[in-house]
């Protein structure tokens, strides 16, 4: 038995001016309350209490022991209320990791619309287009577009994820409107290198999945660069349909080689624990798998 659960059953026949009451407080027997006190004070090598058969009284030194005790536990018990409201409600510092190339798109707007929503949390933001360990590099959560594949690390589904090819008016005039994806290995592409194959355009026809090689003028790291280039007429885009929802909706980029699209990755909140699960993971979480709802009602993530 520790020395925390013998203090406070001390505490107890104390505060109930015996040992049957005291046993009756716990739910406990009496022979086990009078074993607790019997070890405590062959623990402590002191008298903590005179027994009669009629009552019980403190000894000098329990009454000293009595007044710390009770400090300490009380102390206890307030760090552990504070700790367990602190876990609870949607409150202090959360550390999320998110993709550098997502960066340019709605995930940062998801991130700081939360921060206006939830004024008690602070966020450290790291965009980094490496796969963070979680537990090692300390991370609350990390946002990740990807195949789900097995891991240990828990994951929730917040968005699903598409990609499309489009150009300009400008060049599907010039270079001629691609009925195939075969098509476009003979015309100049805009190759943003976060995309996970690159310079390998992935489509999928009559169920089996095929890969295109393209080129072009330009390659970039940011999805924000490779839309400026495509607005400039330097090619063909393949991007997530989030970063030229605006675009195509305002006819400034065409859709091509719909009929093309393949199932791919999600958009996840990665997180190393379901059970205990703090306020402010949860809290964001929730928020996350709102949000990006809200951007698919509005045509924004299809």
């Amino acid at each position: 038995m520790d020395a925390i659960t013998r203090m406070r059953c001390f505490i107890q026949v104390v505060d109930s001016n015996g040992f049957s009451a005291a046993a009756r407080e716990m739910g406990r027997s009496k022979a086990l309350v009078s074993k607790y006190i019997g070890e405590l004070e062959d623990e402590l090598g002191v008298r903590l209490l005179n027994r009669t058969t009629r009552q019980i009284s403190l000894t000098e030194v329990g009454e000293a022991y009595y007044k710390e005790a009770s400090d300490i536990l009380q102390r206890i018990d307030d760090l552990q209320a504070s700790v367990q409201s602190t876990h609870h409600e949607a409150r202090g510092r959360l550390r999320v990791s998110a993709p550098r190339s997502m960066g340019d798109g709605l995930i940062n707007r998801a991130i700081m619309e939360f921060l206006v929503a939830e004024p008690e949390i602070t966020i450290d933001l790291r965009l980094d287009d490496r796969f963070v360990d979680l537990v090692e590099e300390g991370f609350d959560v990390a946002i990740r577009v990807t195949d789900l594949e097995d891991s240990s690390l828990i994951a929730r589904k917040v968005a699903p994820f598409s990609t499309v090819v489009c150009a300009t008016p400008a060049v599907l005039e010039r270079y001629g409107q691609p009925q195939h994806p075969s098509d476009l290995a003979g015309k100049p592409c805009i190759v943003d290198t976060n995309y996970r194959h690159k310079t390998n355009w992935h489509f999928a026809e009559n169920g089996s999945r095929f890969a295109v090689p393209v080129r072009g003028r330009i390659e970039v790291n940011s999805a924000s660069a490779a839309r400026d280039a495509a607005i400039c007429d330097l090619g063909f885009l393949r991007t997530p349909r989030m970063f030229v929802h605006q675009d195509l909706k305002d006819g400034r980029l065409v859709p091509v080689l719909e009929g093309f699209d393949h199932d791919g990755p999600a958009i996840y909140a990665v997180y190393p624990h379901r059970r205990h699960l703090s306020g402010k993971v949860r809290s964001f979480v929730d928020f996350l798998a709102a949000w990006f709802g809200e951007r698919r009602k509005a045509g924004e993530m299809c």
